[in-house]
């Protein structure tokens, strides 16, 4: 434990009262709204913002222990009170801030950032909530609680997350999928990590609705964002990619969206770094959904008054196909707070911008496509300027999306026109053919 550092649980609606973070709760006693993490700033306060930048600083050269790890090694704002026995960490964080100048050229804009979240022990930037709630939880059982699995509803990232590091614990893991709605890739890695994986006939938010039922037996812990413990490590993504920017904080970040706990958590890491010295001015956040499963545009053309649930249609960002977001509440305190944007993007235009990016090395996930085709629709809406600096948060491995990255290629995927489609090239096995296919092929190029 870190010495004089306290959190707890509170209610997002501001109704009174505290909960130790040893207690398996998920919602608020008095209104039945979701709760958050609040920290004692007082004693954060203590260490200045010098000191703290510094002290991050001496920790990011550090190769092994927990303090290697991006999340961990801002433990005073993440979870101060779990002791370092019981920190469950698989390296997480620290993933690459990758500038992409021609690809800022090509979208008019001045300068563009990737936050490479996929680079992650996972996969994914799930990484960095699961290992500061699956540590808690390990702490908990360790004193006493009758605890005996974690269960969550999963689009693919998160249940390859719970497994790895509920695995990696040695605490079982349960996982609820929509039947056919996820990439082979995702569902290969709870199978491989011995989780109990049930195949639904339904949608996310059908098992996600299941899942609360589950978990309110109290042998099993909420693993989904709606345990606030997740927002705590995934803030840690805001404070990493304003420390790689010399603590100047971008004008825009990016981040596509489905159950809206990444907004949630984005908010919670840069408030905190104002609030503690550490910046001085806020970014604006671009929350970017798929045009089929989009209930936060829907709301953010309404004013942001309500959410009204939709029943989702397929999409190619599946890991993003939600229509009843569970982070909700949050993500609307942030979006007001940072003078967000929501905007959305098509199926073509979300595969064609992940097919530019990936002209730039970048091999991104059909999520980081939205974001990008958000981002290019603000631009040229003229709500981004050509001078501003933006940072896209990537939130997952194309890899994870490969049935995605080669029926674009083939030209097969429905109701969306491959514009450049590239396949091998079969070509007889002598210098002479291989060379007139060369020359066809650079001359095309040039």
């Amino acid at each position: 434990m870190m010495s004089g550092m306290q959190c707890w649980y509170t209610c997002v609606r501001g109704c009174e009262g505290r909960h130790p973070i040893e207690q398996a709760i998920y919602d608020c006693p008095q209104c039945g709204g979701l709760l958050d993490v609040e920290h004692d700033l007082t004693a954060l306060k203590i260490t200045t913002a010098e000191e703290w930048k510094a002290l991050f600083r001496e920790r990011s050269h550090t190769m092994v222990g927990p303090d290697s790890s991006g999340v961990w090694s801002k433990g005073e704002w993440v979870l101060p009170l779990i002791d370092a026995e019981h920190r469950i960490s698989l390296g997480e964080g620290r993933t690459p801030l990758l500038a992409v100048p021609r690809l800022a050229s090509e979208l008019g804009m001045g300068e563009l950032w990737i936050k490479q979240c996929g680079t992650t022990h996972s996969g994914s930037f799930k990484d960095l909530g699961m290992t500061v709630l699956v540590s808690q939880l390990h702490q908990m059982i360790a004193n006493g609680s009758q605890i005996q699995a974690m269960v969550c509803a999963s689009t693919g990232d998160t249940s390859a997350a719970l497994a790895a590091y509920g695995a990696y614990a040695g605490i079982p893991a349960l996982v609820l999928l929509p039947e056919g709605k996820i990439s082979e890739a995702q569902l290969a890695q709870p199978l491989s990590h011995g989780a109990i994986v049930l195949a639904l006939e339904t949608d996310f938010d059908g098992c996600m609705r299941i899942v609360e039922d589950v978990s309110a037996d109290p042998r099993f812990y909420l693993a989904n964002s709606k345990n606030s413990l997740r927002m705590e490590g995934q803030k840690t993504l805001a404070i990493e990619i304003v420390e790689q920017l010399s603590w100047d904080p971008p004008d825009w970040i990016v981040i596509p969206c489905g159950n809206l706990g990444n907004i949630s958590a984005l908010g919670k890491g840069l408030m905190l770094m104002k609030e503690l010295g550490l910046i001085s001015r806020l970014p604006r956040i671009l929350a970017a959904q798929a045009e089929s499963a989009n209930p936060l545009y829907r709301s953010y053309k309404n004013g942001l008054r309500n959410l009204e649930s939709m029943e989702t249609r397929p999409t190619l960002a599946t890991a993003i196909r939600i229509g009843n977001p569970v982070s909700y509440e949050r993500a609307v305190k942030v979006l007001r707070e940072l003078d967000g944007v929501v905007g959305q993007a098509s199926e073509q235009a979300l595969a064609a911008a992940a097919a530019k990016a990936d002209l730039h090395g970048l091999y991104t996930c059909p999520q980081t496509g939205v974001a990008l085709a958000c981002l290019a629709q603000e631009i040229e809406a003229g709500t981004v300027g050509a001078s501003d600096r933006v940072v896209v948060i990537s939130t997952a491995h194309g890899l994870k999306f490969t049935e995605f990255k080669s029926c674009y290629h083939d030209d097969t995927i429905p109701e969306v026109r491959s514009g450049a489609p590239n396949r091998p090239i079969r070509v007889a096995s002598n210098m002479k053919a291989i060379g007139e296919q060369l020359n066809r092929a650079i001359d095309r190029r040039a």
